[in-house]
């Protein structure tokens, strides 16, 4: 396995994936929330998704 940590996330559209990139970044003066636009696997689309707690379904 790798050393880059993976993150489960859970996007708009409810699918649950992992991915390598989840940048938890600040955009301009203000933070945009715990979501992030990401391309889900599933749908192929952009789609705003939040990590998912593990042990959480």
């Amino acid at each position: 396995m790798g050393s880059m940590e993976r993150t489960v996330v859970r996007c708009a559209e409810g699918h649950v994936f992992s991915t390598a990139s989840f940048p938890l970044q600040q955009l301009g003066a203000g933070r945009i929330g715990p979501g992030r636009l990401i391309r889900c696997p599933r749908c192929a689309r952009l789609r705003h998704a939040v990590p998912v707690e593990v042990g959480r379904r």
